[in-house]
């Protein structure tokens, strides 16, 4: 049986993916939390297999949660499953020592078909995944601005894109407004422009929101 841990803070998310799993003979869901403090916690209570960890979480970012994990607990196996595109933070997670990625409006299928593929130790990736994973090892490319930027910095960006005030961004990331408007300046700086239409401009033109 493959022990699996939910990592979500939506509780109505977390539902669809236990319901999913539950369709599986051979896939139990042994623990969930809905932020790092909670999943620590989880963890030292109970062992899993799998670990599916959402990127978008109160607190500690899901990039940082990551490393983290491969630091203290290297054989858990981390599937990332989350709204963001592929093509922004696929190829990121991977290198946080992720061991597949899972689009949640993608066929809740894959979901079942990541879990049972990562605990026989192989990664899951779905082919544009590997793809651009291909292409970012078989040839030298010019980054992009954005790709340069921290995973806080990356969540800014989005978030400011999709029209959301710093006081609401602070809230979401259980972050100060003092540190989002840091965050902002950066992102502006790194990316050379001067303003959120600006950011919202870049975004759309680089396909990120």
């Amino acid at each position: 049986m493959i022990r699996v841990m939910l990592c979500d803070d939506h509780p109505f998310v977390r539902r669809g993916i236990r319901d999913t799993l539950s369709e599986a003979v051979d896939i139990t869901v042994v623990a969930e939390a809905s932020g790092y403090a909670e999943l620590r916690e989880a963890l030292r209570k109970q062992d899993c297999d799998v670990l599916l960890l959402d990127l978008n979480m109160p607190g500690r970012g899901g990039l940082e949660a990551l490393a983290n994990l491969r630091e203290t607990d290297p054989q858990i196996r981390v599937v990332v499953v989350t709204m963001y595109p592929e093509d922004q933070y696929a190829i990121r997670c991977l290198r946080a020592g992720a061991h597949g990625y899972v689009n949640k409006a993608g066929d809740p299928e894959a979901l079942v078909t990541a879990v049972r593929t990562v605990a026989q130790g192989r990664k899951y990736l779905t082919p544009e995944v590997a793809q651009m994973l291909a292409e970012s090892v078989s040839q030298p490319q010019v980054e992009a601005p954005h790709t340069l930027l921290s995973e806080r910095e990356l969540q800014t960006l989005l978030k400011i894109a999709s029209g959301r005030r710093l006081s609401d961004i602070a809230e979401e990331l259980l972050l100060s407004p003092k540190t989002v408007s840091v965050y902002r300046s950066r992102v502006l700086e790194k990316l050379g422009l001067s303003n959120n239409a600006e950011l919202t401009v870049y975004a759309i033109r680089n396909g990120l929101v």
